[in-house]
């Protein structure tokens, strides 16, 4: 065991990637990059009209600077070492680095996942109750609301990375993913780890439900609400203000329960991969283009800046 333990250590693990050198796998690997490049910008584009536009200091823009802030981790935990594995051909990645993409990987997608739950609650606060909006969801409740996100994540993330990278590993050392990802990882375990996958399932089935069951609730509620107004311009805004929520919700959740909820016997490390891209680096993209092509607001901060921007390069 502790001859185990000390090779687990040393050496470090190979990741297998999703790309080969084909020219179809290039043209996939260069659109993944597009992809990726675009999360990269539009997420950091909106923290900054975020943060310098007034009219977006609001709770719902609060929560959704902490969202790209989140996605914008999320997308450079795993992708630029994928590009560097694919574009020198060394596919080798530390003990170390692998520990800390488990635990940065697992904190951002809990972080992110409860943070959606509690973004539904907002919008059912913001619809039903627009009068005392503002006493419901004051400063305090905000950070408390981001706050408890965040610790939840991390605290998650790094337990989960200490047992995990606790485990022995032996023989080739091959994981069949991308990026350390824990399931694949744990494969390698030179011991039956069986009970820990239990353990991970039953804490994803929490994870994932907990947070989804503050969503329904939320929805339902909102839809009582909505039914019961009897202007259509009424019924119309509030539609507008869920929309783009329902869609990251949707794309979100989708790909997690996907990934971590079906039973085991029908698992493909192929269509793991697949999702994994899908809500690693497209979600994070389709985030920041689904909050600001569907609202006005950030249009309207966005082309303020670049008037700005205008004006000031002609002077």
């Amino acid at each position: 065991m502790e001859t185990w333990v000390n090779q687990s250590y040393t050496d470090g693990f190979f990741l297998l990637g999703i790309f080969s050198h084909s020219t179809a796998d290039l043209v996939l690997f260069s659109a993944v990059m597009a992809v990726f490049t675009v999360a990269l910008c539009g997420n950091v584009l909106l923290i900054f009209l975020i943060y310098m536009d007034p009219h977006l200091h609001t709770p719902m823009y609060f929560f959704l600077s902490q969202l790209s802030l989140m996605d914008l981790m999320l997308v450079c935990t795993n992708v630029p070492k994928m590009a560097a594995n694919f574009l020198s051909g060394r596919k080798s990645i530390s003990f170390v680095g692998c520990g800390i993409q488990i635990g940065l990987f697992v904190c951002l997608v809990g972080s992110e996942g409860l943070l959606l739950g509690l973004m539904a609650y907002d919008r059912y606060v913001a619809i039903s109750h627009p009068l005392h909006y503002p006493i419901l969801m004051n400063q305090r409740v905000c950070l408390q609301i981001t706050g408890s996100s965040w610790a939840f994540g991390i605290i998650d993330g790094l337990i989960q990375m200490v047992v995990v990278m606790n485990f022995p590993y032996c023989g080739l050392r091959k994981v069949n993913h991308f990026f350390c990802e824990m399931l694949s990882l744990l494969k390698l375990a030179c011991v039956d780890t069986s009970l820990f996958e239990k353990v991970i399932f039953a804490c994803c089935v929490f994870m994932l439900l907990f947070p989804f069951s503050i969503i329904v609730a939320s929805y339902a509620r909102i839809l009582g609400t909505v039914l019961q107004m009897h202007s259509a311009q009424a019924w119309k805004k509030a539609l507008a203000t869920c929309s783009s929520h329902l869609t990251a919700v949707t794309l979100f959740y989708g790909a997690a329960m996907f990934i971590y909820l079906r039973p085991r016997h029908y698992r493909a490390p192929s269509h793991d991969k697949v999702t994994s891209i899908f809500y690693t680096v497209l979600t994070p993209m389709l985030n920041p283009l689904i909050y600001s092509l569907r609202n006005r607001e950030v249009m309207g901060a966005l082309r303020k800046g670049l008037d700005r921007c205008r004006i000031g390069s002609q002077h």
